[in-house]
């Protein structure tokens, strides 16, 4: 319980003091040819409604909106390896990735930090962009 108001007052501080980048579809087409991963934190039954090709699948929230932080920070920093590399997250509409970006930024010092402004609704399939199933 403790651990758990902790990380959800460090979330909202992170909030707060955090900036972090969101991009529009062409620009996230040219980071991820620039090499930058892609970290869809969507849970799996978002997933099968497509993912962006080349996405790393690393669940944040599950469907009930609980979390675990040590598990996605260990998937997590297998495809991000140095704070200063840049990555885009995605969600299904960009809310998810507005905490964990602004966590991610402003708690754990990643600089690079983007989001799909949008999400995969409105930034990705809106736009006709392929997705694997």
């Amino acid at each position: 319980m403790i651990k758990r108001l902790i990380l959800t007052l460090l979330m909202l501080q992170a909030i707060l003091l955090a900036d972090f980048k969101g991009v529009n579809t062409a620009e996230a087409e040219k980071l991820m040819k620039q090499g930058a991963p892609v970290i869809d934190i969507r849970t799996p039954g978002e997933w099968k409604e497509g993912v962006i090709p080349g996405s790393h699948k690393i669940m944040f929230f599950d469907e009930r909106g609980n979390y675990d932080l040590d598990k996605f920070m260990g998937k997590f920093t297998q495809v991000v390896k140095d704070k200063n590399q840049p990555f885009i997250l995605v969600c299904r509409t960009a809310s998810r990735t507005k905490i964990v970006g602004k966590f991610l930024a402003g708690q754990m010092g990643y600089v690079q930090t983007k989001e799909l402004s949008g999400g995969m609704m409105w930034g990705w399939l809106n736009q006709n962009k392929p997705v694997d199933k």
